[in-house]
């Protein structure tokens, strides 16, 4: 979504070296917070391109303020790098195109 990759192990909660490793395809086992993760930001990716015809409208959509959280874009809710900031994000989008 156009995240660095500092910015991705942060939302991810890894350390910036194992992310490198996963990014190179070295992924070891995740655990139970580390798929929760992942399946908000795929639900997250899901809910943009639901929403946006164009991939890039959504991915620009994520550093755009946005005064649902606060003025704040989607990118620096999420770099605050707890779940619940993941969540909140989804549950948002969720909320914009219908939920399920």
């Amino acid at each position: 979504m156009g995240a660095t990759d500092d910015q991705a192990a942060t939302i991810l909660d890894l350390p910036r070296r194992t992310f490198g490793r996963w990014k190179a395809g070295e992924i070891g086992r995740i655990g139970r917070d580390g798929k929760a993760r992942l399946s908000n930001l795929m639900e997250i990716h899901k809910a943009l391109r639901i929403i946006f015809k164009e991939p890039a409208r959504g991915y620009d959509w994520i550093k755009i303020p946005n005064a649902a959280f606060g003025g704040a874009p989607a990118l620096d809710v999420m770099l605050h790098g707890e779940l619940t900031d993941l969540m909140r994000v989804r549950n948002y989008l969720d909320a914009e195109r219908g939920g399920w």
